[in-house]
C-alpha cells in the first residue's frame, strides 16, 4: 500500500503543476519509469534511465555513444568532448584525449583540460573539495579501473588504468562532466548546483521540481551544430506506475511514455498512437547470490530455476515485446557462443534437480528477492516476478519477495550480498546491460566482487577471469569477440543468474510526435525529434 501512495502522490503532484495542458508545438514531455526526477549533477542516479533522459542530453563525456549509427547494430563509440584519443604503445595502461576546442559548458565558462582534470577528482579523489560521494559512487562501481589522470596540456589530458584495459572508452563513456566555474558560483554545494546545474550538451535544465518535473530547454548555441535539438523545451516526469504513464498518454498530459502497458498496445495502435520496439542490450535477470548462506551456492539449484521458468509464456504475458533469455546475451549474437546446455521450460527436469540438491515441495528451498516496484529496464517488474515465483514454487521453492524503490535497489546492488543492506537476500531482480566487454568485467569477474564494482553474487570462476583478463589486453574486436564467446559459454554452463527475458523497448508516443528513430542501444537521441 505504501507504494501505491507513493504513485498516487507523484501522480496528484504532476497534475498540480503540469495540469491537464493541450499538446504545445516544440515542447517534449516525457512520462519516466522512475519513482523521483534523477538527480542533477551531472552523474545521474536511476540507472541507465537516469543516463538516458538526465545525464547525456545534458552532460558529455570524452566519448560518446554513437547513436546516429545504432539502427541495426548494437552502438558503438564516437567522439564527444574528446575529438580524438590513443593508447599509449609503450605504456597501454596511458590514454591519451585530445580535447575538443571552442566548447563552452551551459554558464558560459570553457571546457578544457582543468575541467576535465577537475571531474576525475570530483569523481574519484576524496580528498578534493568538490568531491561528491553519491556521484563517485556511481562512478568507482562504472569505471573500477581508474588509477589515475593528469594534464599535458590546455587542451590534452591522460588516463591511466589499474592494468591495460582494451575496452576503457567504453568506461569513460559513463563519465559525463559538469562545470567547475557553475559550481564554484553555486557556493561549492552540488545540492546547489543540482538547482541551477551545467553541462555541455545538447540541452540545458532550467528547472527541478523534486519528485515532479526536470525542465530541459534547447542549447542553441550547442557545439555540434549538426544536433542542435529541434524542439524547445523537454519536460521529464517520473511515473513508476504503467497505467498512469498509460493515462497521461491518452489524456494529453505528455506525449512519450516509456513501458506502455503490453495489454494497452492494441488499443493504442487503433487509437492513432505510435508504438516502436528494438531489440538493444538488455537482460532482466535474477542475480543469485552464491553466499555460504545462499540455497543458490549449489548449482543444481541454479540449474532448477532456468529450467523451471516459462520464458514464452512470460513473453506472451508481455504481447510480444520481450524475447527469451538463454544466457547473457540474445542467442542470435555472435558473442553467444556455443554453451553446452540450453535452457529451455522443463518442470519435470527442475524437481529432479531440486531433489537431487535435498529440496522438494515438503521441503523447499526458501530464497528472498528483492525486486523494485518499477526502474530503468525493469520492464513490469511487479507482475512479471509473480510468474516467476509461480514457476519456481511449482518446482520446490519458496519465493518470498522484498519489494523497494528503484534507488533502494541500486544501493543494494552497489553492496555485497552478506552486507547489513541485503541481509536474508539470496537473489536480485536487477535488469542490466550487455552493451561491451566492460560490463563482462564489471557483472561477473572475481575482482569486480561488490563493493569494488558490480560482481553482486560473489560468483567466481578463474576459468571465467581468464578469459576477461586477456580480453583487457585484446584490442582487436574481433578477436574480443570470439574471447568473450568462450566466456558466454561459462556463464550459461555456470548459471550465476537466472536467465529470464530480453527486452525490446516498447515506447508509445502521440501522432504529433515525429523524427524519433529508435537504435539498439538504452541511450536515445532527442535533438531530431519534433513535436507538432
Amino acid at each position: 500500500m505504501r507504494h501505491w501512495k507513493t504513485f498516487v502522490t507523484a501522480a496528484a503532484l504532476i497534475q498540480m503543476v503540469a495540469g491537464p495542458v493541450a499538446a504545445e508545438p516544440g515542447h517534449l514531455r516525457i512520462a519516466m519509469t522512475a519513482a523521483d526526477v534523477p538527480t542533477t549533477t551531472g552523474m545521474p542516479n536511476n540507472g541507465a534511465e537516469g543516463m538516458r533522459f538526465a545525464g547525456y542530453p545534458i552532460f558529455e563525456p570524452l566519448v560518446d555513444w554513437d547513436l546516429a549509427n545504432a539502427v541495426d547494430r548494437r552502438a558503438g563509440l564516437r567522439p564527444g568532448l574528446a575529438e580524438s584519443w590513443q593508447v599509449d604503445e609503450a605504456d597501454k595502461t596511458k590514454w591519451v584525449f585530445k580535447l575538443r576546442k571552442n566548447v563552452k559548458f551551459h554558464d558560459g565558462s570553457a571546457f578544457n583540460a582543468d575541467a576535465v582534470i577537475w571531474n576525475f577528482d570530483r569523481l574519484f579523489d576524496d580528498k578534493s573539495p568538490q568531491f561528491e560521494a553519491a556521484a563517485s559512487g556511481i562512478a568507482r562501481a562504472r569505471a573500477p579501473q581508474v588509477a589515475k589522470w593528469e594534464k599535458i596540456d590546455d587542451y590534452t589530458v591522460a588516463i591511466y588504468t589499474k592494468k591495460p584495459t582494451a575496452f576503457f572508452l567504453y568506461i569513460v563513456v559513463w563519465l559525463p562532466l559538469a562545470s567547475p566555474a557553475q559550481f564554484e558560483k553555486v557556493g561549492k554545494s552540488w545540492e546547489a548546483f543540482a538547482k541551477a546545474p551545467a553541462g555541455t550538451g545538447p540541452f540545458k535544465i532550467t528547472k527541478v521540481t523534486p519528485r515532479v518535473s526536470i525542465e530541459l530547454a534547447k542549447n542553441a548555441d550547442y557545439w555540434d551544430t549538426k544536433r542542435v535539438p529541434k524542439v524547445n523545451k523537454v519536460t521529464l516526469f517520473p511515473m513508476p506506475e504503467a497505467n498512469t504513464r498509460l493515462s497521461a498518454l491518452r489524456s494529453g498530459q505528455v506525449d512519450w511514455i516509456e513501458v506502455p502497458p503490453p495489454d494497452a498496445i492494441p488499443s493504442l495502435k487503433q487509437a492513432g498512437y505510435k508504438i516502436t520496439t528494438k531489440l538493444y542490450p538488455h537482460i532482466w535477470p535474477w542475480a543469485l547470490s552464491v553466499e555460504p548462506d545462499s540455497p543458490f551456492k549449489d548449482k543444481r539449484v541454479r540449474y532448477a530455476a532456468n529450467y523451471a521458468v516459462d520464458r514464452d509464456g512470460l513473453v506472451g504475458f508481455l504481447n510480444g515485446t520481450a524475447t527469451p533469455a538463454y544466457g547473457f546475451v540474445g542467442p542470435d549474437d555472435v558473442q553467444f557462443g556455443k554453451p553446452k546446455i540450453r535452457f529451455g521450460y522443463d518442470p519435470a527436469k527442475a524437481k529432479a534437480l531440486m531433489k537431487e540438491a535435498g529440496y522438494d515441495e515438503k521441503n523447499p528451498a526458501k530464497v528472498k528477492i528483492m525486486i523494485s516496484t518499477s526502474g530503468s529496464g525493469q520492464m513490469l517488474p511487479i507482475p512479471m516476478n509473480e510468474l516467476v515465483q509461480q514457476n519456481l514454487e511449482a518446482v520446490g521453492f519458496k519465493v518470498e519477495f522484498d519489494v523497494v524503490e528503484w534507488g533502494t535497489m541500486l544501493l543494494g546492488f552497489r553492496q555485497a550480498p552478506d552486507s547489513a543492506i541485503n541481509k536474508g537476500r539470496h537473489a536480485m531482480n536487477i535488469s542490466l546491460t550487455w552493451t561491451d566487454p566492460s560490463v563482462w568485467y564489471r557483472w561477473f569477474h572475481t575482482d569486480a566482487f561488490t563493493p569494488t564494482a558490480s560482481n553482486w553474487m560473489h560468483w567466481s570462476s578463474p576459468d571465467y577471469d581468464k578469459i576477461i583478463d586477456q580480453v583487457s589486453v585484446t584490442f582487436d574486436e574481433k578477436e574480443q569477440e570470439k574471447l568473450l564467446a568462450k566466456a558466454h559459454e561459462i556463464l550459461v554452463e555456470e548459471s550465476p543468474w537466472l536467465w529470464i527475458v530480453h527486452d525490446l523497448n516498447p515506447r508509445a508516443f502521440s501522432p504529433k510526435v515525429k523524427g524519433y528513430v529508435p537504435v539498439q542501444s538504452w541511450m536515445q537521441d532527442f535533438t531530431q525529434v519534433t513535436v507538432d
